[in-house]
C-alpha cells in the first residue's frame, strides 16, 4: 500500500497457512501487496530469506514459483526475483485479494471493488431469473431471513451466501468464481458502515435483497438485474459518506490534497 494513505482495517480474517510452504508465500505475498517489499525492486537473496523463514532452498524457490503465477513477481538468473507493477497481478486472485484485506484495503480499492460487482452481479442476477431452480430460490429466501434475524457478527456470512447463491443460479462458473472479490468487498464495506446499529437502515438493506430474490423467483430479468444494482449502489452511498466525513476538517473548511 503506497505509503501516507489511510487504510481500512478488515473485519474478516483468513486461516494461518499450516506448512512452511503457505506461511512463506503468505508473509512474502503481504510484504509485496504491503509496499514493504517495493515494485520494481529485487527481493532479498534465498540465503537471507533462508535464514529468516528456516527453510530450505527448495521450500523458497517453490513459494516464488507460486508467486510468480500469480503475477506479483519473476525471478531471473543471476539477477534475483524483482516484484513486478501492480498491472501485472491477478487481482481476480483470491490469496491476493485476502493479502489486500490483511494489510488494509483504503477507500480507493474497495470503490474499485464495488465498480467490479457493478460490472458483474446485476448480469449474475438477470441470468440467474432464467436459470434459477427451486432450490435456488428457497435458498435465496433463507439467507435473506437470515439476514433480517441475524446478528452483526454473522450479517456479513448471510449476505455474502445470498450473493454467492445468485452466481450459483446464474449457472456461469466465471461468476461462481468471483466469490472472493464479493466478499472481500462486502467485508470492508461492513467494516466501515454497517447498517446493523441502525434499525430502519437495516430493514431497508434487507428488503432490497428480498426484491432481488423475489424478481429471481419470478423470471423477472431486467427486475432483477436492477434490483441487484440498487443493493450495490446503496454499498457504494455509504463507502462515499464515509469517505466525505473523513476528508471533512475540523474547522469546516473544504481543503483539496
Amino acid at each position: 500500500m503506497p505509503p501516507n494513505r489511510k487504510t481500512i482495517p478488515p473485519m474478516m480474517s483468513t486461516p494461518r497457512p499450516r506448512t512452511q510452504h503457505g506461511h512463506v508465500i503468505r508473509d512474502l505475498g503481504m510484504g509485496i501487496v504491503s509496499g514493504r517489499y517495493a515494485e520494481n525492486t529485487i527481493m532479498p537473496g534465498d540465503a537471507e530469506l533462508q535464514q529468516q523463514y528456516g527453510v530450505s532452498r527448495t521450500v523458497l524457490r517453490e513459494a516464488f514459483k507460486t508467486l510468480a503465477a500469480k503475477g506479483v513477481v519473476q525471478p531471473k538468473a543471476k539477477i534475483g526475483t524483482r516484484v513486478l507493477e501492480r498491472r501485472n497481478w491477478n487481482m481476480f486472485d483470491p490469496d491476493i485479494l485476502h493479502w489486500y484485506v490483511e494489510t488494509g484495503v483504503d477507500s480507493a480499492f474497495l470503490m474499485s471493488l464495488q465498480e467490479m460487482r457493478l460490472a458483474l452481479e446485476p448480469e449474475a442476477a438477470r441470468l440467474a431469473a432464467q436459470r434459477r431452480t427451486k432450490g435456488q430460490i428457497a435458498r435465496l429466501h433463507h439467507w435473506v431471513d437470515q439476514m433480517a434475524d441475524t446478528v452483526a457478527a454473522s450479517f456479513v456470512e448471510s449476505d455474502l451466501q445470498f450473493h454467492i447463491t445468485v452466481a450459483e443460479a446464474s449457472a456461469n462458473p466465471f461468476m461462481r468464481s468471483i466469490s472472493t472479490l464479493v466478499e472481500v468487498a462486502l467485508a470492508t464495506t461492513f467494516t466501515i458502515s454497517s447498517p446493523i446499529p441502525n434499525s430502519e437502515r437495516h430493514a431497508l438493506t434487507v428488503e432490497k435483497h428480498r426484491h432481488i430474490a423475489l424478481a429471481i423467483e419470478n423470471s423477472q430479468e431486467e427486475a432483477a438485474s436492477a434490483a441487484m444494482r440498487a443493493v450495490i449502489n446503496e454499498g457504494i452511498e455509504r463507502i462515499r459518506i464515509v469517505i466525505g466525513k473523513e476528508k471533512r476538517p475540523r474547522d469546516g473548511v473544504e481543503r483539496v490534497d
